[in-house]
């Protein structure tokens, strides 16, 4: 029928619906964010004493990555009926689910940005008077923290997309609209949520993108000079071969000139 509205027709591209839902996408997509947010910080906080408890040797790394690993593959369902008796239908039950999930990356990620840190670097803060604890935090972490950022951007990303389990609890964000609308088959509500999930895991994706070339100049004033080395070993070997081309053309000249006299003789 002309003129048919798209939430009748159950279209799946309907604006009618973004505006009139607008409040309930708002809501979801703020939850969402929040879940996320605090879950990763958590994580992180609870991350960096694994990693530091790993450093001490292989008799502490085995367990710690062992065990940060195995909870990675328990599945979502199972984690949070395992959680349900100490924390109820709760937030606090969708979040203690994600920490866990997310420190399978933090914890490496940290631990393996502390094992690159330079050991003559480690001995020169030592001869300054570093203590241990000065040295990890004035030292140690920030030269990690290109990989700990790195860590906590696929952190994010991924507890991004693992939160909208969390509406078996009511605690999904943007999750809450997708499972419902899956099940009636409104498809307005599918697509719309699901982009909206996606344009969320993009946009944290980027933000932490700048955080980390803002924190770590470095890394990028590291990459111009090499960089810059490769052009410059890719225009001599251009020039090489430039020069190459009239004395491979002298050599066949003089040869042709050598059996054109041999031949004379």
């Amino acid at each position: 029928m002309a003129g048919q509205s798209c939430l009748v027709a159950n279209d799946w591209i309907c604006w009618e619906y973004v505006t009139s839902r607008s409040r309930e996408l708002t809501d979801a997509t703020v939850e969402h964010v929040w879940i996320t947010g605090i879950s990763v910080l958590i994580g992180l906080i609870v991350a960096v004493p694994l990693a530091l408890l790993a450093r001490r040797g292989r008799r502490w790394a085995a367990p710690v990555l062992g065990l940060t690993t195995l909870l990675y593959t328990i599945p979502s369902l199972a984690m949070f009926s395992l959680l349900l008796p100490l924390f109820g239908l709760s937030a606090s039950l969708v979040v203690t689910g994600l920490v866990l999930y997310s420190l399978t990356i933090l914890v490496r990620n940290v631990l393996a940005g502390l094992e690159a840190v330079p050991e003559d670097v480690r001995e020169a803060a030592r001869g300054m008077g570093y203590g241990p604890r000065r040295l990890l935090w004035q030292v140690e972490m920030p030269l990690a923290l290109p990989s700990v950022l790195a860590g906590i951007r696929i952190a994010t990303v991924s507890t991004i997309a693992l939160t909208t389990i969390g509406s078996i609890v009511g605690k999904g964000g943007l999750g809450n609209l997708i499972a419902p609308a899956v099940s009636s088959s409104f498809k307005a509500q599918v697509l719309t949520a699901s982009v909206l999930c996606v344009l969320l895991a993009l946009a944290a994706d980027l933000l932490l993108l700048g955080v980390e070339r803002l924190l770590t100049p470095w890394t990028r004033a590291t990459r111009a000079p090499r960089r810059a080395g490769r052009a410059a070993d890719r225009a001599a070997d251009r020039a090489a071969d430039r020069a190459a081309d009239p004395a491979r053309a002298g050599a066949a000249v003089a040869s042709g000139a050598s059996g054109a006299s041999g031949k004379g003789a």
